[in-house]
């Protein structure tokens, strides 16, 4: 019984434990730094790296010494007979005697030291594989650029969603009370059905919105997990708000940043694929190149009719042997020909592809430049319009239950209050998606 009661309360434990481990409050810098560690994109991009790192240690034991054993067993379970002239044995002339050569059985083991001296495409390969390990370096550095600027969206997009619903709620419940004053003026005859039906359409659609807001919420947050490396489910508390986001990323310094290309993680990925194709035809004229490798090996046999290998009488044999191979390449039909000139043409798509990549960068900085300075501007007009569009609606609204302006002017400005809200709040996340872009753009690190 009382083991029964102290498992329970390690039960217990282990579920609050998992619970708290469930809840995680996050300001979007903790979010960012979280997600390069934790993300499912970042890990297994850091695990690439480890995967080069190994590939390059693969090739380079290619040029080391390689030593083999081998142990080899044979019990002739039917002897080969050979035939022999009758007359070595003391026979007639021009008659066979069979005769058996060697044991019945036999047992040999050897081991064999190989080193390359020289191979072209070894050379060549080498240096490949660690053309190969910067890139996968560099594809790191890119997948944790695009995870922050993940992150930095789906932080935004829960921001939005939760200071939607407090607008749509504010307005709910202004449309609620103008609706239960418009019924109780059309009760004492002052007013018609149509000014009531007008309401209730608008609270209608405002309730139709706000459920919708509420559902993308929850996808938003799960997303924003999902984006950190998080599971799903993991309840999460956002410290940084939207408006101290888009006061912190509203910065024309980083407009005027120089733009370096060289530096560019997306322009250095694209200088080491035309570098892994210069090896590559490197690759094909070494192949044209001799090849020159030695050998030692040492061995030992041991034969018998029955298995006595395991016992002290039992005789061995020993060898030795010392060799060097060299294997020189003279004619494939054109072949290695035909290879060579596939790698020329691979190269000089892959200095098309480096040239187009510097213009593209160059136009994307340009661009990215123009957007995050339209979203500054879009978010100061639209905090702007916010502003008259409150100012027309309670006008309007004033006007309406003095009886000097119909519910259509009021729906009308209503509407256009709503409308500039939303517009609103998508400027402020423009603002810090833009910054995000522009930040990738001019491959600005992670801090």
């Amino acid at each position: 019984m009382k083991k029964l009661i102290l498992a329970s309360i390690c039960s217990c434990f282990f579920l609050i434990s998992n619970a708290q481990e469930e809840k995680m409050a996050l300001s979007l810098d903790e979010a960012i730094n979280f997600a390069i560690e934790n993300s499912y994109n970042t890990k297994a991009s850091k695990n690439d790296i480890k995967s080069a790192t190994e590939k390059v240690w693969e090739t380079t034991t290619i040029g080391l010494p390689q030593i083999n054993g081998a142990i080899d067993y044979q019990n002739n379970l039917k002897q080969q007979v050979s035939l022999l002239p009758a007359e070595i044995t003391g026979g007639p002339a021009g008659t066979f005697t069979p005769v058996i050569f060697g044991t019945k059985q036999n047992i040999g083991a050897s081991i064999t030291l190989k080193q390359l001296l020289f191979d072209g495409s070894y050379l060549v390969g080498l240096q490949a594989s660690r053309t190969y390990l910067k890139i996968s370096k560099q594809a790191n550095e890119k997948t944790e650029l695009l995870t922050r600027e993940a992150v930095i969206n789906a932080y935004g997009n829960v921001l939005v969603s939760e200071n939607s619903i407090s607008i749509l709620e504010k307005n709910l419940k202004i449309i609620k009370k103008n609706l239960s004053d418009v019924k109780k003026i059309y009760e004492n005859g002052l007013n018609e059905q149509e000014d009531i039906e007008q309401l209730e359409i608008t609270l209608g659609n405002l309730n139709s919105q706000l459920n919708s807001v509420k559902r993308m919420k929850s996808i938003a947050y799960k997303m924003l997990n999902l984006s950190i490396g998080n599971p799903i489910e993991t309840e999460l508390t956002l410290t940084d708000t939207l408006d101290s986001l888009v006061k912190n990323n509203i910065s024309l310094d980083i407009v005027s940043e120089e733009f370096s290309i060289s530096n560019h993680v997306d322009f250095k990925i694209a200088e080491n694929d035309r570098e892994s194709k210069r090896l590559l035809l490197k690759l094909e004229k070494s192949k044209a190149l001799p090849t020159l490798s030695a050998f030692v090996n040492y061995g030992t046999q041991g034969y018998s009719e029955t298995f006595s290998f395991l016992k002290n009488e039992q005789e061995w044999f020993k060898s030795s042997l010392l060799g060097v191979s060299l294997n020189i390449p003279i004619f494939s039909s054109l072949g290695r020909s035909s290879k060579t000139k596939q790698a020329t043409i691979a190269l000089e798509n892959a200095d098309i592809k480096l040239k187009e990549t510097k213009q593209r960068l160059s136009l994307m900085a340009e661009k990215a430049r123009n957007d995050y300075q339209l979203s500054i501007e879009n978010y100061s007009t639209t905090k702007k319009n916010v502003g008259l569009a409150e100012r027309i609606e309670n006008k309007q609204r004033i006007k309406f239950f003095e009886g000097l302006s119909s519910s259509f002017d009021l729906l009308q400005a209503q509407n256009q209050l709503y409308s500039q809200q939303q517009n609103y709040i998508q400027s402020m996340l423009d603002v810090i998606a833009k910054k995000a872009t522009l930040e990738n753009a001019l491959n600005i690190p992670i801090k």
